[in-house]
């Protein structure tokens, strides 16, 4: 671990009272000042990277949602992948005077004689002020900052133009790109190499914060470095996450400074600095946020095969496709309840609201514990205790969230107990009881904006087209700086914060728009609703769709090419020797996303078709070894990117708040993931919120009133000395019943018990629910190991690698029973 340093010219007072994680050394008597090694490189990257200094950029002004734009800028000095290391900003209009093309420190172009992109530096003024949707007050100097962490699936994201969308609300938004699983780059030989596997992605998103703090620092920027937020959906919603788990963490600062961050610069006894001087004042930067919103968070992928398998596993009716897939599931199940018990979980009652062991108060600390017990945990295969408690809990809570909020619903129809449609008048009449009751009895029929209440900032996002709230055009940022393919050729973003998916190049969904409806054509399968129920038609497991790009033109489905089979043959190490190996594994041959499953190595066979068990397992242990043994930094890159290896830890600066929004139906993540994300920050102090959002699929829609932007200036307000105290509105009395003839929801009340609006159900009744709705082609093997995300721990000659230590030690400790049932009945 790299530890972080202060630069020499601070003051001995200070470095004596600075604790002991920034390098320092120090005894009763001395204090020991570590210096930067390279005062000269450093001295270049701050001048390169400030923005008063690049006679490059643009400014252009969108009068739909009254915002300036910065045009794309590397956010970091020696980029591997330029496309993919830039950084754009919106800033709301009222926070700008214009812009100074002189530099005589006056605005010559303002919103008024605004006509085109125009070089030079914005103007603020900092007595101007914008109040949020929410009654939330921002000024300049005060308002949050949002990085949206694009990375759909893992994959790479190019840079693109921030979207205006969020300027509405007085937030700063901010657009950055990602290398990502299969990127590419050209050694000085001209050899190509494979590149932004783990923790590029991250690194680069960490590397775009700290380059706006430190043009915020500078004067270039407005907003609080204060109040960073983090936002994405799936594999976006996985980034945001971890950028929030592993803030400031000195374990990426070797990767961050490879790149030429801000900074971020190595030290003379090998630890680093963090510290820039602005005006001969030192200033800590930090990579991290203050918050985080992530919708689906496919993370953490470390015991992301267990925790599914063991869901699948408790619900003693799933059928299994095979026989190894079952006695898989089973060794799986119980290799999880292991690695619960060994780390010992602890939770307040009060912190979560459960009164977890029934004792009729929540004041006790709860051990978390699996038990089995076959007898007496018979409905759910043996096992039951309290972190299965907790797990239910929160099920039941996130439902009685949702019956709660029925007030919400706008332009449902009710039906009354004889199927007829309600009149307007009994409607308008109804208790929140009573629609909670039908809701369970299914006597309604959602409306237009039931589940599509928006993207990831819960603006109306229902029909249209490309994808921006509110019936927004994409800012009309002239100049064709972006080619999304939206009208105008405008193409902010709108991808990076995750507002809009559909149709866009380059994977560009955090969010996926959520609700599905427009999900399908995004590369890398993010799409909100891609699974279970046969919903996805592209024929691969789970609906994984990474990269059934358009036409299979292009079978990576990474953007601008940026994949290893658009090499030339013989540019990457063949697999097996053969001339017709696939080179980037996201091809048309077996062991791609594309077939289902991913391939090893050395073999263009998937793990579903090895030859053998033996062939499978050996498969295993070189790739699990080869990833222990270490990157070109000595770091195994599976755990590097497991967050709960980093909520809490000692040179962690943990954000005040988080919260994660999964589809209580999707399939691309076990809940136990979000479950154990939540345990950690608790423990940490953190204010932790997890969602399970009732018959919500993957990267789900805000619903039922609640929106990124109302819960971003509730936070705002109950943290920030002098903030708007903000609470939800009240919902407005629905006054006309729907149009819909008859019933379309689904009848719950065979296993939901609802009395006096208040609903229960079973532990089994619970993993019934989630096996109905969200299947995973093979539950218990290769869960997340066969799709996407395995391509995101290979390295620079192998795309791919197996990675689950976890699968590989139950193979190992099962061979005898595991190698018979193999391939028996496939």
């Amino acid at each position: 671990m790299k530890r972080k340093a202060l630069l020499a010219c601070f003051l001995s007072a200070l470095l004596a009272a600075l604790p002991s994680c920034n390098g320092l050394s120090s005894t009763s008597d001395t204090t020991e000042i570590v210096e930067v090694a390279d005062t000269e490189t450093q001295a270049e990257i701050e001048s390169q990277l400030n923005l008063a200094n690049n006679s490059e950029v643009t400014w252009s002004y969108s009068s739909d949602n009254g915002a300036w734009v910065m045009s794309i800028v590397s956010a970091v000095a020696y980029p591997e992948l330029e496309d993919y290391q830039g950084a754009s900003v919106a800033v709301p209009s009222a926070y700008v005077k214009g812009v100074d093309t002189d530099n005589d420190g006056v605005e010559d172009i303002t919103a008024d004689n605004y006509s085109e992109a125009v070089n030079g530096v914005l103007v603020f003024d900092y007595d101007a002020s914008v109040t949020s949707e929410n009654g939330q007050v921002y000024t300049a100097s005060t308002a949050p900052v949002i990085i949206n962490t694009g990375a759909a699936g893992y994959s790479a994201q190019e840079n693109q133009l921030a979207s205006t969308s969020n300027c509405v609300n007085g937030y700063i938004n901010v657009s950055c790109g990602n290398r990502g699983k299969q990127s590419t780059a050209t050694d000085s030989d001209g050899n190509t190499y494979y590149t932004g596997d783990a923790p590029d992605c991250l690194v680069d998103q960490k590397n775009a914060i700290r380059f706006v703090k430190y043009n915020i620092l500078l004067g270039n920027l407005p907003g609080s470095v204060d109040y960073f937020v983090s936002t994405g959906g799936s594999g976006g919603g996985a980034h945001a996450t971890m950028v929030a788990a592993m803030s400031n963490h000195s374990d990426f600062y070797d990767y961050e400074a490879s790149q030429g961050a801000v900074s971020v610069y190595e030290c003379t006894d090998g630890t680093y600095s963090t510290t820039v001087t602005i005006d001969g004042t030192d200033y800590e930067i930090s990579d991290g946020v203050w918050g985080c919103i992530a919708y689906s968070a496919i993370t953490s992928l470390a015991e992301a095969d267990m925790a599914i398998a063991f869901e699948y596993y408790l619900d003693t009716d799933y059928s299994f496709n095979t026989d190894f897939q079952a006695q898989l599931a089973e060794y799986l199940s119980d290799e999880y309840m292991t690695y619960i018990n060994d780390q010992n979980l602890t939770v307040e009652e009060s912190a979560v609201g459960f009164d977890l062991n029934e004792d009729g108060d929540t004041d006790d600390t709860i051990e978390l514990q699996i038990e089995y017990d076959a007898e007496k945990y018979a409905d759910t295969n043996g096992y039951g205790g309290t972190y299965l408690t907790l797990y239910l809990d929160e099920f039941v809570s996130n439902l009685q969230w949702y019956v709660d909020n029925l007030d919400y619903a706008d332009g449902w129809t009710w039906f009354d107990t004889d199927g007829n449609a309600m009149s307007d008048e009994a409607v308008a009449a109804m208790t929140t009881e009573e629609k909670a009751e039908a809701f369970v009895e299914d006597r309604y029929a959602q409306g237009n904006s039931s589940n599509e209440m928006g993207g990831m900032d819960g603006m109306p996002g229902g029909g249209n087209a490309d994808g921006l709230p509110d019936g927004e055009a994409p800012d009309d940022i002239a100049d064709s700086e972006s080619a999304d393919g939206l009208p105008n050729g405008e193409a902010l973003d709108d991808m990076a914060d995750s507002e809009s998916a559909d149709g866009l190049p380059d994977g560009e969904a955090p969010d996926d728009i959520a609700d599905g409806e427009s999900a399908d054509g995004l590369p890398d399968g993010e799409a909100p609703d891609d699974l279970a129920d046969g919903e996805s038609t592209d024929g691969l497991p789970n609906g994984e769709a990474p990269d059934d790009i358009a036409d299979g033109e292009s079978a990576d489905g990474l953007p601008n090419g940026e994949a290893p089979d658009d090499i030339a043959d013989g540019d990457l190490p063949d697999r097996d020797g053969t001339d017709d190996d696939v080179t980037s594994g996201m091809g048309d041959e077996v062991g791609t996303p594309d077939a289902g499953t991913t391939q090893g190595v050395g073999s263009s066979v998937d793990s579903e078709n090895y030859s053998s068990f033996d062939e499978m397992l050996e498969a295993y242990e070189t790739d699990i070894a080869a990833i222990e043994a270490g990157d070109e930094f000595g770091n195994n890159q599976v755990e590097l990117y497991d967050p709960l290896n980093y909520i809490g830890a000692e040179d962690t600066e943990n954000p005040t708040w988080v919260r994660i929004l999964m589809g209580a139906s999707e399939g691309d993540m076990s809940m136990f993931s979000s479950l154990n994300l939540e345990i950690a920050w608790l423990n940490a102090g953190t204010n932790i919120n997890i969602e399970w959002q009732w018959d919500g699929g993957h990267v789900p829609s805000e619903i039922l009133g609640e929106s990124l932007s109302l819960y971003l200036d509730k936070m705002y307000g109950e943290y920030v000395d002098g903030a708007v105290e903000v609470t939800k509105p009240e919902a407005e009395t629905q006054t006309s019943n729907g149009t819909a003839t008859t019933a379309s929801g689904t009848d719950l009340s065979s296993w939901v018990s609802i009395t006096d609006g208040n609903v229960s159900f079973s532990l089994a009744d619970a993993v019934s629910y989630r096996t109905a709705g969200a299947s995973k082609a093979m539950p218990g093997f290769d869960v997340i190991d066969y799709g996407q995300e395995t391509y995101e721990f290979g390295d620079s000659e192998n795309d791919a690698r197996h990675f689950d230590k976890y699968v590989l030690n139950v193979l190992q400790e099962n061979t005898d029973t595991l190698s018979e049932l193999f391939q028996s009945n496939t």
